[in-house]
């Protein structure tokens, strides 16, 4: 007779816009946080740099994990905590936020049955438990039953798909203690002026061109630039510092962004790391953080922006394969403050199943 020496834990598979990665019921893990990151670990094959022995793809934006349960909170349907799992080393950050795989959490619940469809359209309001960020997340459900075919289309991802819109409740200050949060729209650090912000994920944006590129290069290229790579780590670490987030060196955050003045027809052109590698595309809540740098006077992107006039404003984010769309709805108050966020995303359930890991990992919770 075999003895089985793998534990299977239920999961489904799913992109969740530009990422994609397994979603776990917070039951079907362990309680131990450390034991926790070990099973995420093994789940994912990490630390490998090809993860062969794992879910993940050898890249950061396929090496995500989502981990759902019901809400507690007055008013909350479903709270998730997003995890990346770093490619290339034994780390799991739970600290930041993924707006790519939030778009596959309702779907998540209603194909597990922990929510039910209210109609031909569901929305449900999630808490970020890594932030404290509550969204209200719109997905189609004709006849009663999440649907992925449809007629959206997003940069970064072939096809079209159903429509999921994102309407963000409360984004600035996320990680840090507020949306500037060195105190100034701008700053000097290493030499480079910078602006520091937070408008649902951790971001220090710079000017291409005050680091000797174009900030049109192709992500091979910057993947490749050594010295620049070298550069961005040390004014991240001094970054996250003034941001108040301590020693940065073994989080995924901040995230640096090079920015130049859009050259598609958008109102400014990306390239992002995330944090030592750079991003295909961008990341939702980059996107929605370098948007809000467009309408901040001051900072280093207002005056590269292209902006349409009004309060509020559709931002056409460029990155290396598309353009990312953000509504923001400046505060009538205060036009340094953002009232709202809004964007569309697409997901889609890819697989359903077991992952299985070694036993001697976890043997799992009883039953």
């Amino acid at each position: 007779m075999f003895r089985v020496m793998q534990t299977g834990i239920a999961t489904l598979f799913m992109r969740g816009g530009t990422s994609r990665g397994p979603f776990f019921r917070e039951s079907d893990l362990p309680d131990s946080e450390s034991l926790r990151d070990r099973v995420l670990l093994a789940v994912m094959g990490s630390p490998d740099r090809r993860q062969i022995d794992g879910l993940g793809g050898a890249n950061p934006l396929t090496s995500k994990v989502g981990i759902v349960r019901a809400g507690s909170a007055p008013g909350v349907d479903l709270e998730w905590l997003f995890a990346q799992v770093v490619v290339d080393q034994a780390i799991v950050d739970t600290k930041p936020n993924c707006g790519n795989m939030l778009a596959a959490v309702v779907p998540f619940a209603l194909e597990t049955g922990m929510v039910r469809a209210q109609g031909d359209q569901t929305t449900m309001r999630v808490l970020t438990r890594n932030t404290g960020m509550q969204c209200d997340i719109t997905v189609q459900t004709p006849g009663g039953r999440v649907t992925y075919e449809g007629d959206a289309r997003i940069d970064g991802v072939p096809g079209t798909a159903a429509p999921i819109r994102i309407s963000f409740l409360d984004t600035a200050g996320s990680v840090c203690a507020g949306l500037l949060p060195t105190g100034s729209v701008a700053d000097e650090i290493g030499g480079v002026r910078v602006t520091c912000i937070d408008n649902g994920m951790p971001m220090v944006l710079m000017r291409a061109t005050d680091l000797g590129r174009s900030g049109y290069e192709t992500v091979a290229q910057l993947n490749a630039d050594a010295e620049l790579k070298s550069r961005l780590e040390a004014l991240r670490l001094e970054a996250g510092q003034r941001m108040g987030l301590g020693d940065v060196s073994r989080n995924t955050f901040p995230k640096m962004c090079l920015i130049a003045p859009p050259r598609d027809g958008g109102s400014i052109s990306t390239r992002t790391f995330i944090p030592h590698v750079c991003h295909d595309a961008i990341g939702v809540l980059q996107a929605v953080t370098a948007a809000t740098a467009c309408v901040l006077d001051g900072s280093v992107a207002y005056e590269l922006a292209e902006m349409p006039a009004g309060r509020v404003k559709t931002v056409s984010v460029e990155h290396p394969s598309g353009e990312f769309s953000v509504e923001l709805e400046l505060d009538p108050n205060d036009g340094q403050n953002i009232a709202r966020a809004a964007l569309l995303r697409t997901a889609r359930l890819l697989m359903r199943g077991e992952v299985m890991i070694p036993a001697s990992i976890w043997k799992g919770n009883p039953r």
